[in-house]
């Protein structure tokens, strides 16, 4: 099937914010507004503003690619969502104009693009975004096959007292693929949120951004920058655009 990048957000921009209200902002922006240093910043898959808006709320500028228009309206729907720019399609190759300090590519979303054609496309996008000395920053998990038995696994991603979040996957590791739906019960019922994920382990993703001009700058396990190591089961990864000569 052709790659569909508004899918996700028809099945989950009614209850994204809710469903994931869990994932408190802070220290992502805090690390975000220092490496933007008071520049621009392009979020690749801006959703309904997580991330997005708190940083306007710092006073920078915020744009955005998101390949969902309902997500897109849900971010409208905020206070301040109508000042942020944002284009909507692919963010493999979707464009907004301007040179940006800082392009944010949160929460595993690199992993939505169907495969490593695209991924590296995604790459060369955001360097094209970059000012010279700009910065790339990528937000991910670190793939482990080991999780899963005989190619299924089920985990629960939150539990609490009136809402709990579970996620099934079926693994493809020929194609560093994975089948997931997102199952949400709550009181009022029960709620299937799928998505497909073209994983990619760290160093794939630091290939990719050579091949886009970019050098790592930092790799950390967290956004409060614990050091990254061998058990670390996510990352959030710094590229930077070279300055000119």
């Amino acid at each position: 099937m052709p790659f569909d990048a508004g899918a996700y957000g028809r099945y989950v921009a009614d209850v994204y914010d809710e469903t994931y209200a869990y994932l408190t902002p802070d220290a992502a922006v805090d690390t975000l507004a220092e490496l933007a240093d008071g520049g621009p910043v392009c979020e690749f898959g801006i959703g309904t503003g997580r991330l997005a808006l708190p940083l306007a709320e710092r006073g920078l500028t915020v744009a955005g690619v998101e390949g969902s228009p309902d997500m897109v309206a849900g971010l409208r729907a905020k206070p301040g969502g109508q000042r942020i720019e944002v284009a909507v399609g692919d963010f493999a190759d979707t464009r907004v104009p301007g040179e940006f300090a800082l392009v944010l590519l949160a929460f595993n979303t690199v992993f939505a693009l169907p495969d490593q054609a695209a991924q590296v496309a995604c790459f060369r996008n955001a360097a094209a975004h970059l000012r010279p000395g700009g910065r790339f920053v990528i937000e991910a998990w670190v793939p482990d096959p080991a999780a899963f038995r005989n190619g299924r696994a089920l985990r629960p991603v939150r539990v609490t007292e009136d809402d709990v979040l579970l996620e099934a996957a079926v693994l493809h590791p020929a194609e560093q693929r994975m089948t997931t739906t997102k199952v949400r019960l709550t009181a009022t019922g029960v709620q299937l949120l799928p998505a497909n994920h073209r994983y990619a382990w760290p160093a794939e993703l630091d290939l990719m951004a050579e091949l886009a001009g970019l050098r790592r700058e930092h790799r950390w396990a967290d956004w409060s920058r614990r050091p990254f190591g061998d058990t670390s089961s996510d990352h959030v990864t710094v590229y930077r655009r070279p300055e000119r000569p």
